[in-house]
């Protein structure tokens, strides 16, 4: 038999063990509600302890029950009598046991918590606290990563599956992984809930949804203190992230998360939500999502100072001081900017230069910027360059949904195509897209698929889609195994010279007095770039003097050749030292790419760049000066 004893104590909300009991705390306006005790085996009822005026604090009721075994018990709250009780998940629970299928409808009762209790032996886990310029960051939904037949994983749709896809991740680069929400919300709504038919959509000028039920990506107002049951392959969601999380540090990867926060919660709560997951879970750092949140407090937050913060934007100099330095840099913006301006370019819009080339180079001073091309909205990278228009028919919408504002280019058929020069067009302009992601200096991120150009069939607001749509088809590896081969290429690439990811933005200045700056830009004159708004080509070199370790990178100097034009259009490469010369190192149209139209000059040398390509030339001694 239980015993209760008012503690007003009202905060942290919902149920805590301490001193032998369990603490509860309720918000509550009703004349009457209380708590319910239920066997974790049966789910029978136990007892019902109604709160009483003593309890109360506001509104907030607080009680103390001894007597609770916590491994056989869960509960409810309740409010009203017992004609017209309504049954009240905590949305603060830490732990729900019964794991329910996915996407099936169920009410308050099937959501009864359970309690934290059993240690973890983290063997030692450290965070691997990676800086942002060693970042490859990879988006992913839990579900749709593994749950089709073809990720032959054991656990498929789970954070055991994710684990066992490891190995992958480690060989196509990554080092970061972005979950989208993996928190436990409900995908299909309570029967006691308003339908919820409009999840959030990062495109403020996105039509929002307003067919299917299904909220497949998870942006509403979850239970934010536990992982999301149904994403677990055993019944235990929080002992199976931990593993995730362990084995992803165990190889010196990190686990982002993403959390969204409606307007309706209160801000000084989500303080207490991100350092239960860094301390509970190990989680190395978050991406926020919602308007007005209070990101200066979070991002100044002694207990969050190692902690990744990804948001729209930050205030450096309120946040620092106009003066200070972070000695762990781990505030960053996610730059929506990068994403339009070079979707344009990329498509071959004019007017574009100045804002490339600022985004190739662009670090916040004392911050991080995450780059992307492609997320969780919009086309994917296969579909930007396969539609003009979106295809949402199968939202049930009237391909109503999602945003009309894609920056996409199909190529010159919409959709599937038999003709090669189309496909071979879309293969190169994916290539494209990989150097401008990979080769750009701030943080890369892809979603996931893009690296072997996974298609969402034209859908680029797939929010309600659990299925083919959104499952990530792994038979594209073999299928694209050019595309998947080359970003391969570039992340080694990437890697190994250190001036491509710099920790600040290079000044554009020969401060080392060495002859050359860190980064200049060329067009068809060696030194004399050509941005005017009708110019759709540029060449831009690096010095590698200016990057540490620059002995082991793969040339002295490189030069990135970009030409998004219809035409081909000859670029300078600058002088080199004696006993330098430039080589290819790799080009998106590799069978005509580099070669010389035979016009030299003491100055530079002139390299015609075919149309819509893109090329890598190294500086290697040689026996030509």
């Amino acid at each position: 038999m239980t015993k209760t004893f008012s503690h007003k104590q009202p905060y942290p909300l919902g149920a805590h063990t301490e001193g032998g009991g369990v603490r509860f705390s309720f918000v509550s306006r009703a004349e009457s509600c209380g708590i319910l005790l239920y066997d974790r085996r049966t789910g029978s009822l136990l007892e019902k302890i109604p709160f009483d005026e003593e309890d109360r604090i506001g509104d907030v009721y607080c009680r103390t029950v001894s007597g609770i075994d916590t491994k056989v018990c869960t509960y409810l709250f309740y409010e009203g009598d017992e004609e017209g009780e309504r049954l009240i998940p905590d949305e603060r629970g830490r732990v729900f046991p019964k794991r329910l299928p996915y996407g099936k409808q169920y009410t308050a009762e099937d959501r009864k918590a359970g309690f934290l209790t059993e240690e973890y032996d983290w063997e030692g886990d450290a965070f691997p606290r990676i800086p942002y310029h060693q970042v490859v960051a990879y988006c992913l939904h839990v579900r749709g990563f593994t749950k089709h037949a073809s990720s032959n994983v054991e656990h498929r749709g789970t954070f055991a599956g994710i684990r066992e896809k490891i190995p992958y991740l480690k060989e196509i680069g990554i080092t970061t992984l972005e979950l989208q929400p993996a928190y436990e919300f409900t995908e299909i709504p309570l029967k006691e809930e308003p339908s919820q038919k409009r999840p959030h959509v990062m495109d403020a000028g996105a039509a929002q949804p307003t067919g299917k039920e299904l909220n497949y990506w998870g942006y509403k107002r979850g239970c934010y203190y536990a992982p999301k049951a149904a994403y677990a392959a055993s019944g235990d969601a929080a002992g199976e992230f931990r593993e995730l999380v362990k084995a992803l540090h165990g190889n010196g990867m990190e686990l982002v998360m993403q959390f969204y926060f409606p307007k309706d919660v209160k801000r000084s709560e989500i303080l207490e939500i991100l350092c239960f997951w860094v301390l509970e879970y190990h989680v190395d750092g978050f991406h926020l999502l919602g308007e007005n949140l209070p990101m200066d407090m979070l991002a100044r937050d002694d207990a969050l100072a190692d902690t990744k913060l990804w948001y729209y934007g930050f205030d450096e100099d309120g946040i620092y001081g106009r003066d200070g330095q972070p000695r762990y840099p781990h505030i960053a913006e996610y730059n929506d900017g990068w994403y339009y301006d070079m979707r344009r370019f990329l498509k071959g819009d004019g007017n574009m230069l100045g804002s490339v080339l600022y985004h190739m180079r662009h670090i916040p001073r004392r911050a991080g910027a995450i780059h992307y091309l492609t997320n969780y909205y919009g086309f994917t990278l296969a579909d930007l360059v396969s539609y003009d228009y979106k295809h949402n028919e199968e939202n049930g919408e009237g391909n109503r949904d999602g945003s009309d504002y894609n920056c996409s280019w199909n190529c010159g058929d919409e959709g599937a195509t038999r003709r090669r020069t189309v496909r071979e067009l879309r293969l190169r302009q994916m290539k494209n897209a990989m150097c401008l992601i990979l080769l750009a200096q701030s943080t890369p991120l892809i979603f996931m698929g893009d690296e072997f150009g996974n298609s969402q069939r034209g859908n680029n607001n797939p929010y309600c889609q659990d299925s083919a749509v959104t499952w990530l088809d792994w038979r594209g590896i073999e299928r694209n195994a050019e595309l998947h081969a080359f970003w391969k290429l570039l992340v080694g690439f990437r890697r190994r010279n250190p001036i491509l990811r710099p920790q600040r933005e290079l000044r554009l200045m020969d401060s080392l007095a060495c002859g050359y700056p860190d980064m200049s830009y060329h067009g068809q004159y060696a030194w004399r770039p050509e941005t005017e708004g009708n110019y759709r080509h540029i060449g831009i070199m690096l010095c590698a003097k200016y990057a540490q370790a620059s002995e082991d990178c793969d040339g002295q100097f490189l030069y990135l050749a970009m030409n998004m034009h219809w035409e081909s259009h000859a670029l300078a490469l600058p002088k080199l030292p004696k006993r330098m010369e430039w080589e290819l190192a790799f080009s998106t149209q590799p069978d005509s790419a580099g070669q010389s139209d035979g016009s030299e000059d003491s100055d530079w040398l002139l390299r015609e760049v075919p149309p819509r390509s893109i090329a890598m030339y190294v500086a290697k001694e040689g026996e030509h000066s």
